[in-house]
């Protein structure tokens, strides 16, 4: 693999960095809501939102590097390389690729916008990293499915207007066998939604009932019973992103400023620490070059996904932890108030608040899309053929 970049590719990094210096001209922006929805707002007007789709559905043309030094670039500045949550990231893909006609017509323009947001609807109580153990039922009634069951630690149902779930709709057979895919409507009278507030103080993860809700036939994605195969797609998508490599690389940049600034910059132990981490990220930066080399035609990046997931979240909860141990006392006021402003005067370096909240909802990391132990197990297969 050639690790030097041309100087097309080298001209389309400062193109980005001006894109981000134009949107931000102060510099890096604080995180919150205001960043967010101007960051957003510019992405869409740029038409780069969706920039991993097919530019048929409204993505860009860039080519796997450009995907690449887009994604680090904007990093540095601490933002999202792509905007509008699992419609963008997830369900979009799976409708360019999977998705009828008439679905891409009536659901990519609104994702694309940002008028219409979606949440995933895969774990349930007793079916999280066991995802084939999931019990809600799909009943065919007719040109409909009636969905009655529950799901839970969904990231935004409560702000979703659409969700994408998988149900059981038969018991012969694998249990992965009798699973189907559905874009169920949030409005619908059957669903309802209530809050979980995690570790952090905040609130993004919610629990679904779905009582007699009734799904059009046409808001199925593929053939019935075959949910798991595009639902094996879809999550190396998200594993992908779950790899964290330039939210790790901008952590490790505002960890050298904050320990040369302490007396840890003394410390051989905390050095070494450092150093390893600087390693180990360096590693997963090539093998994500790998992955996305793999995935140049715009297919799914497969079991190496797992890889990244499993190597960049420890990599990332990691570097946390030492953003944390330089802060020190600093970090002590924040334990609960990621949703806002601080009720009280800051202390400490700006990212003491920051931290200690992602540090605390960063356990979940090793859960979410898949646990650990369902990523080595992938590997083993998959990668190692064993």
């Amino acid at each position: 693999m050639d690790f030097a970049f041309t100087a097309a590719q080298e001209s389309f990094r400062r193109q980005v960095a001006d894109f981000v210096a134009k949107v931000f001209p102060e510099g890096p922006p604080e995180r919150g809501a205001a960043a967010t929805g101007r960051w957003e707002a510019a992405l869409i007007a740029r038409g780069w939102q969706a920039y991993k789709w097919q530019p048929e559905h409204g993505g860009t043309a860039w080519t796997t590097t450009e995907k690449y030094l887009w994604e680090i670039e904007v990093g540095r500045f601490g933002l999202p390389a792509q905007i509008g949550g699992s419609g963008v990231s997830m369900i979009g893909p799976i409708l360019c690729g999977l998705g009828s006609d008439d679905q891409r017509a009536r659901y990519l323009p609104g994702i694309l916008n940002g008028s219409e947001q979606w949440c995933q609807g895969y774990s349930e109580p007793g079916a999280g990293s066991d995802l084939a153990s999931l019990r809600t039922r799909a009943q065919r009634d007719g040109d409909h499915y009636v969905v009655d069951g529950e799901k839970i630690w969904t990231s935004g149902a409560h702000a979703s207007q659409r969700m994408f779930a998988l149900v059981r709709t038969s018991t012969t057979g694998r249990k992965q066998q009798g699973i189907t895919f559905l874009l169920i409507d949030m409005a619908d009278p059957g669903v309802g939604v209530s809050p979980i507030f995690s570790i952090d103080g905040h609130h993004s993860l919610n629990r679904v009932t779905l009582t007699g809700v009734r799904v059009p036939v046409t808001d199925r994605v593929g053939a019935e019973n075959d949910g798991w195969t595009i639902a094996k797609g879809l999550l190396t998508h998200e594993r992908t992103g779950l790899a964290f490599v330039t939210e790790s690389l901008r952590k490790l940049a505002v960890l050298k400023v904050a320990v040369a600034a302490s007396t840890l910059a003394e410390d051989p132990c905390f050095a070494h620490t450092m150093a390893d981490i600087d390693i180990e990220l360096r590693a997963l930066v090539v093998t994500e070059l790998r992955a996305l080399s793999e995935s140049a035609d715009g297919a799914a990046p497969g079991a190496y996904s797992s890889i990244l997931k499993l190597k960049g979240t420890a990599i990332v909860q990691r570097l946390t932890e030492l953003l944390l141990e330089s802060a020190g006392y600093h970090g002590m006021p924040y334990p609960l108030t990621s949703a806002g402003d601080v009720p009280f005067e800051r202390i400490g370096p700006r990212y003491c608040q920051e931290e200690v909240a992602q540090y605390l909802i960063g356990r979940s990391a090793s859960i979410a899309g898949g646990s650990d132990e369902v990523q080595r197990n992938i590997i083993a297969k998959q990668v190692l053929g064993l």
